[in-house]
């Protein structure tokens, strides 16, 4: 498996995914990681898996990025038309409620803030048909710029949910600092994560933290993810 085997219970019953996830968040809090991590989970489970690339946003680190690890792994992308071009105006035409029909699960990562959760607003109507099957889910990663405290962080995600006309369900937080993680960056993260949740009235659905570094960790809480997305200077 590409996770620890370690944590493959909690996995199961910490990351019990819906018919559709949707991750948003400020720019490089993580969202994309977190979708394609939840992808891989999902095809490792056995279940059909899409991916719907919906930053249209950000020209770097975006899920398209991805496409040959996906087609090993037997899941499905759907991203703008000029993806990974120099064009931009990408052009979005798929049917999200053919999609979410098809697949076991469908992963939707919307673009950084509220300008790219326009673009997610545009089938708010389409998907109230899964309004019970949904969750919405708020990456916060408390080291990056404008989201280190937690009044910053809601009022974010309050001009996303305005933007998709959609609210979130549930709070993730990805506190990290890319390959400088460290297990007491993830911990000293904890205060702010659930106030942040307290605070937006959600849930915490989980940590992450880098397979790695969660070796170090027994906290179930933890959702150990692999690092995918890594600078340019990493690769």
């Amino acid at each position: 498996m590409w996770y620890n085997d370690k944590y493959r219970l909690s996995i199961t019953e910490r990351v019990n995914m819906k018919k559709i996830t949707i991750i948003t968040g400020h720019y490089g809090s993580g969202k994309t990681n977190l979708a394609v991590n939840l992808a891989m989970n999902a095809a490792a489970e056995g279940k059909s898996a899409a991916v719907v690339d919906l930053d249209i946003v950000n020209p770097y680190f975006r899920t398209a990025d991805f496409r040959q690890l996906f087609e090993e792994n037997g899941i499905r992308l759907i991203a703008p038309d000029f993806a990974n071009t120099n064009l931009d105006v990408p052009s979005l035409q798929f049917d999200l409620e053919q999609l979410a029909a098809s697949e076991d699960c469908l992963i939707i990562d919307v673009g950084g803030d509220d300008a790219g959760a326009t673009a997610l607003g545009r089938y708010a109507e389409a998907l109230s048909v899964y309004a019970g099957d949904i969750d919405m889910l708020y990456v916060i990663n408390q080291r990056r710029y404008l989201t280190s405290s937690s009044d910053e962080v809601i009022e974010l995600m309050h001009e996303i949910e305005t933007a998709a006309r959609m609210k979130h369900t549930a709070i993730v937080n990805n506190t990290n600092l890319g390959n400088e993680t460290t297990l007491e960056i993830v911990a000293d993260s904890a205060e702010f994560a659930s106030e942040t949740a307290e605070k937006a009235g959600l849930p915490l659905m989980f940590t992450t933290c880098p397979e790695d570094v969660a070796e170090l960790c027994d906290n179930e809480d933890i959702y150990p993810v692999k690092v995918y997305v890594k600078p340019l200077w990493e690769q």
